[in-house]
């Protein structure tokens, strides 16, 4: 398997990663345990996080690397252990005129017992997660403002662009747990006034010292929120510094990718994205959402785009209220035709299942760059403390012999050309069973289990009918 570049958000797609704890009302975390000073103006609180993940992986990437690597030793059937905690302390300190001075420093400690999916284990790494000063407070007449500086987490519309500004697995272990999220350096300024929220941001994100790509971004968020739940917004994100590549078709798709060092440099994308409110009538129950990008580099020669939209429904005269959601999301590949480059780069999207994961195990090897796929999840809540999720996705490839990752499956076909991604749109066909639990206020199970079936695509890179990737995981969060 070849060692390029892997965001967070495709690498730990595959695992439900605490979703449950939106469900617990910050309030409801350990008081009593966790608030170490209350007094004059100043509150002190300590935060602890850890968790155990264990998984199993049978046929691996439909053992690929049996066929585009095969001196590379690389085992399709794995099994590993993830572990990591995260201390932390936090305070607010309440000044004159209505001004709160905040902040937090935390670290993250993380391991991977055995071999993980990526060729790695019986490794991790201590680092810096959280360290900001911030302030924050409300001027009247319904405006408010908050400015931060220091290593944190921010997350930008649906998560499409901006979201994991961490990097986890490889040296640092815990590939699919992904525990890190906060970016290395933010510094973030908001204000607000009604529903109305502006966000001017500068993000250096935490990425593994092995493939450090320099990256600098910088931009604004213009977001609407309507208090019936609706919202409609708009980012706009510029890579004002960047060591990180970019491949691009070879004319014609005959040969290998050319892989230009640097090209992210200047990569400028403005993505829209809304959701309806609550409506009555005959489309009661109805909810929409929709996400476009369009992105440019003038340096380079490109121009590409994304979108998504997805129509949920819920049943809400049925016994655990199931909720129906279908989907359509797609990111533009490099066209093999042209001389212009047209791969989509999705940068620190948010790579949960329940976000922008294309696929569940396809996720860690399809990135949103040329690649589209039709999504159906059902949820039902048998218990307020169980959610069940099943989940199914149709993927494909927008252009092929183009680059569907980076530049894996650079092969030699029969007639003895280099060429790379694949020959037939059909990619893969992934289906997800996950469940969630919320034991107590302070203890979250997840587990999960899937299968990807191989597409014709896949296929054909291999020269016969491929097995598919199965697996599974159990984890377990504790979060005071």
């Amino acid at each position: 398997m070849s060692r390029f570049r892997y965001s967070m958000a495709e690498m730990r797609a595959g695992t439900l990663l605490i979703v449950c704890l939106a469900a617990v009302p910050a309030q409801a975390q350990d008081r009593d345990r966790m608030l170490f000073h209350d007094s004059n103006g100043l509150t002190v609180r300590g935060h602890l996080q850890f968790g155990f993940n264990a998984v199993s992986e049978q046929n691996l990437f439909w053992d690929l690397a049996a066929t585009t690597a095969p001196g590379s030793g690389y085992d399709p059937d794995t099994n590993w252990l993830e572990v990591y905690i995260k201390p932390g302390i936090s305070f607010e300190y309440e000044l004159d005129a209505g001004a709160v001075l905040y902040g937090k420093l935390s670290a993250v400690s993380s391991y991977t017992l055995g071999t993980d999916a990526f060729d790695t284990g019986d490794t991790g790494a201590t680092t810096l997660e959280e360290a900001y000063l911030a302030i924050r407070g409300d001027q009247g007449s319904g405006l408010s403002y908050d400015v931060s500086l220091g290593a944190r987490e921010l997350t930008l519309g649906t998560g499409m662009l901006i979201a994991s500004g961490g990097t986890s697995g490889f040296e640092r272990g815990a590939l699919k747990f992904g525990p890190r999220k906060a970016w290395e350096m933010a510094a973030i300024g908001r204000l607000t006034y009604g529903n109305v929220t502006g966000t001017a941001f500068y993000l250096d994100p935490n990425e593994l010292p092995s493939t450090d790509g320099g990256n600098q971004l910088a931009g604004v968020d213009l977001r609407m929120d309507d208090p019936r739940g609706g919202y409609l917004g708009a980012t706009f994100v510029d890579v004002l510094k960047s060591d990180s590549p970019y491949p691009q078709a070879a004319p014609g798709g005959v040969g290998a990718p050319t892989v230009t060092p640097g090209a992210r440099e200047d990569t400028k994308t403005l993505n829209i994205y809304a959701k309806t409110n609550p409506f009555s009538g005959d489309l009661e129950n109805w909810t929409f959402t929709s996400d476009l990008a369009y992105q440019w580099n003038d340096r380079i020669d490109m121009e590409a785009w994304a979108g998504r939209v997805t129509a949920g429904y819920t049943f809400a005269g049925l016994p655990w209220a199931p909720n129906l959601t279908l989907g359509y999301q797609t990111f533009s590949g490099d066209d093999p035709d042209t001389s212009k480059l047209e791969r989509f780069d999705p940068l620190y999207y948010q790579g949960s299942p329940s976000a922008w994961a294309t696929g569940s195990k396809s996720a860690s090897t399809f990135i949103n760059s040329n690649a589209n796929a039709l999504t159906l999840a059902l949820r039902v809540q048998p218990t307020q403390q169980d959610t069940l999720t099943l989940r199914y996705a149709h993927i494909r490839a927008n252009e092929l012999n183009s680059p569907v990752q980076f530049g894996q499956a650079t092969r030699v076909d029969i007639n003895g050309n280099v060429v790379s991604g694949v020959t037939d749109a059909h990619l893969a066909d992934d289906i997800f069973l996950e469940y969630s639990r919320i034991i107590n206020r302070n203890t979250f199970l997840a587990a999960g289990a899937s299968v990807s079936f191989p597409g014709t695509g896949i296929d054909n890179v291999i020269g016969q009918n491929a097995d598919p990737w199965t697996g599974g995981f159990v984890n377990v969060v504790f979060n005071f």
